[in-house]
């Protein structure tokens, strides 16, 4: 039971005579109590004529997954099953991050009929948003007093990472095509698999000329090529602890998911077999052997629930996991933060281990505020500040210079252009051959 805001008013009433008539005050005292006692008297009235909220049936129809940033209906149908007409508000329960607004609904279900109540969802955090019950306050004919109940009426929406960076793959694709020359181009595209037989023109390269086909045909024969295919691809994200900082207000790694996923569609449109391992102590997630829109569609369900564990990242596991994946010579993409070399010692105790079978590739994300902290130095503080980025920014040189050393690529760039610059390393080393 709840009391309503006319009941307030209807027992704040009882004073207005009072005041105006300036009674005795045992006079008063009786006339406000007859008042109050007339007040709840109708109030239980209206509560016997409520509609009892508990005679709803609750029926939900709802996606099963929205991206990131994108608004989806959640649709909750009532039957009233009572023998009274119910006139009331409805409360779905959603939790905050499900972004549902206003989740109150007045509504009113004559018995035997059944209402749709849309709310729009959208969502501002990644993983499971959840709805577990339904409040219903029935209100009685006079609105004095109403009836409220809470019903089980459980929910569940997968909220999958946006993509944002899918803005750049066809121009990657387009690329792509050029170096496997199914565009028209003025140069075909280079590559270590041969591909066809045509006649020499002027201006190939003699080194490309075939002998034995020229001797059978009795005309000048030059080998073309294409890039590489069927080629292995393992993307490795890091989600220990330092992947939880926020760069240019986003999670580190969010970046990394979104330039997993560019990599992982552009390589599959290319015609490599791409595998996914989220890693920290333990396998948070891990896609293998699926290719195309399957291939996306199990990446983005994986990183939906995965969020930044406070522990530190078990690099000696690493190159056991990827054995595990692969015995084969691959290109293994390790998106992690590449900021203090204290922080990255665990990486460069393995790296030397992956590049003798490996071709490796780091990509980290880089904060562009620190590049806008040195150039600031007008005031003393400013100067400090200018400091200390300059440091930041000569101790991530000193930790890529180390990568480098080793053997391995380095990719890094801002939230925004990290997932494009990836995509083009992995271009030029297709068209180079180094796959």
């Amino acid at each position: 039971m709840t009391l309503t805001g006319r009941f307030v008013l209807l027992v704040a009433l009882g004073v207005v005579p009072i005041v105006l008539l300036g009674t005795t005050p045992e006079l008063a005292l009786a006339v406000l109590g007859g008042w109050v006692l007339l007040a709840v008297a109708l109030g239980g009235l209206d509560l016997s004529l409520a509609a009892s909220p508990r005679r709803l049936t609750l029926t939900r129809v709802l996606p099963a997954r929205v991206r990131l940033g994108e608004a989806v209906t959640s649709e909750l149908y009532l039957t009233n099953e009572g023998p009274r007409r119910l006139r009331g508000t409805v409360r779905d329960a959603w939790q905050p991050s499900a972004g549902a607004g206003n989740n109150r609904t007045p509504v009113t279900l004559p018995t035997g009929e059944r209402r749709r109540i849309a709310l729009t969802l959208r969502p501002y955090r990644r993983g499971e948003r959840t709805a577990s019950h339904v409040t219903v306050r029935s209100h009685g004919p006079l609105g004095l007093w109403s009836r409220q109940a809470t019903l089980q009426a459980p929910a569940r929406i997968r909220v999958l990472p946006p993509f944002h960076s899918r803005k750049h793959l066809p121009s990657r694709i387009a690329r792509l095509k050029e170096l496997d020359g199914r565009t028209s181009v003025l140069v075909r595209g280079q590559g270590t698999e041969f591909d066809s037989l045509r006649e020499y023109v002027r201006g190939d390269d003699v080194r490309s000329i075939d002998w034995r086909a020229t001797a059978r045909r009795n005309d000048v024969v030059v080998r073309t090529w294409r890039p590489e295919r069927d080629r292995r691809i393992v993307i490795v994200i890091d989600t220990g602890r330092t992947s939880s900082a926020r760069v240019a207000d986003e999670p580190r790694l969010d970046t990394a998911f979104e330039a997993a996923l560019l990599l992982a569609a552009l390589a599959s449109r290319a015609g490599d077999r791409v595998d996914f391992l989220a890693w920290d102590r333990r396998v948070r997630a891990r896609v293998q052997g699926a290719s195309g829109a399957e291939l996306l569609s199990r990446m983005v369900d994986g990183m939906a629930l995965i969020e930044p564990e406070l522990i530190e990242m078990d690099w000696t596991a690493l190159p056991g996991q990827i054995r595990a994946i692969t015995g084969q010579h691959a290109l293994v993409v390790l998106l992690t933060p590449m900021d203090a070399p204290g922080a990255s010692t665990g990486l460069l105790s393995v790296l030397g281990q992956l590049t003798q079978r490996h071709t490796v590739l780091v990509a980290s994300v880089t904060d562009p505020g620190v590049v806008d902290l040195v150039q600031s130095r007008a005031t003393r503080e400013e100067v400090y500040r200018a400091a200390s980025a300059e440091r930041t920014m000569l101790d991530g040189a000193r930790v890529e210079a180390a990568v480098r050393q080793l053997g391995a690529d380095v990719v890094t760039g801002s939230p925004e252009r990290l997932p494009p610059a990836l995509a083009d390393r992995y271009i030029a080393l297709k068209a180079a051959g180094r796959l």
